[in-house]
């Protein structure tokens, strides 16, 4: 098992990583779990594969356990399904000291760290993250948060983890999609922070996408160290955080003008990767080498790059002026300066609707 800690000071915590340590995880959870009464927040997806193991191991280290379940989806992820966390808490009668464990994705994860955030003003909770994407992005940095039908995220809180538990052995029953979704954010690490992971994912990607344990782990680890100290660097996003925004911007607004149901989170910033990187270019902000390895890393993990035919550059952009980067009518736009490089450009909506319109 590896362990990585995000330094926030009395918010700090670890992030266990490894293969087959979900066995593990009553003693691990028992060490940060308060009263010892935990509510476990899955989908029936995942609860099927991964509830009961992690009941038996809970319940073993003496831990009394309560299970909720909300639908799967990016769709679900609302205020609806945020009631009926709530409600079953009132009725188990949770109190301060119990705690939630997020058994799932970034949309378990999410939910869940918002009840958390909210419940009683404030429980303990732990991330179990079962996808790709969850282990390397959502269930590091305390973000938490439910959509609203005007925008990804328009509610929600930062509000950490007690601890991380990622098993890389689930990966192994996670559909192709989920994982090459999942890779987006890595890649987006690497864009931004990191020219020596790009240079891996380049070589590797095969193995890596064909889940070599030594590789998986490296590289989950290397994408949660990389969250961690831009973390421990803005914890709330009043400046450097936002570069993790990277491809977000372009990809919150396809998503939510396509009803979070067309593409998986993942996918959609992928194509806002790749879109950012084109802005980039012609902005002078990178080259065209950078702009083609960039391009030709996201399309050969499975992604897609180009805005569909119907996404109307318009109606992205009005979809982008009620997120959360928009600051005194323009938009802190995260552009590529190289592979590993990074710097932030104030747009205004038409500017964006103009680059848009190059439909890259």
């Amino acid at each position: 098992m590896r362990t990585i800690t995000v330094n926030l000071g009395p918010r700090s915590y670890p992030i266990h990583l490894g293969e087959g340590i979900l066995s593990h995880a009553g003693r691990l959870l028992r060490e940060v779990s308060g009263e010892g009464r935990a509510a476990i927040i899955t989908n029936p997806t995942v609860g099927e594969l991964y509830l009961p193991p992690l009941q038996k191991a809970l319940i073993q280290s003496g831990l009394r356990v309560t299970s909720i379940f909300v639908p799967d989806g990016e769709e679900h992820k609302d205020l609806n399904s945020l009631e009926t966390i709530y409600d079953r808490l009132v009725e188990e009668r949770f109190e301060r000291g119990s705690f939630l464990i997020a058994l799932g994705g970034g949309v378990i994860g999410d939910l869940a760290g918002f009840a958390a955030a909210t419940f009683l003003r404030g429980i303990p909770y732990i991330q179990v993250p079962t996808t790709l994407l969850a282990q390397v992005d959502a269930s590091v940095g305390g973000k938490t948060g439910v959509n609203h039908r005007a925008g990804k995220n328009l509610i929600g809180a930062f509000y950490q983890p007690r601890l991380v538990l990622i098993d890389v052995a689930v990966l192994r029953t996670l559909p192709r999609r989920e994982l090459v979704a999942g890779m987006a954010e890595v890649i987006k690490y690497a864009v931004i922070e990191d020219s020596q992971l790009f240079d891996l994912l380049e070589q590797k990607l095969e193995r890596l996408m064909d889940l070599d344990r030594d590789l998986l782990v490296d590289t989950i680890a290397a994408s949660c160290e990389i969250k961690a100290r831009v973390v421990e660097k803005d914890e709330r996003e009043e400046d450097y955080r936002s570069v993790l925004n990277f491809g977000h911007t372009i990809g919150h607004a396809l998503e939510s003008l396509t009803g979070y149901k067309r593409f998986l989170h993942g996918e959609a910033v992928a194509i806002g990767m790749a879109q950012a990187a084109a802005i980039s270019r012609r902005l002078g902000l990178c080259d065209q080498e950078a702009l083609k390895r960039i391009h030709r890393l996201i399309a050969r993990t499975g992604l897609p790059t180009g805005l569909p035919a119907d996404a109307k550059p318009q109606e992205l952009v009005k979809r982008i002026e009620v997120d959360k980067k928009s600051s005194g009518g323009k938009i802190k736009f995260v552009c590529c300066a190289g592979i590993g490089r990074s710097r932030f450009h104030w747009l205004s909506p038409q500017e964006i609707e103009s680059e848009l319109r190059h439909r890259t």
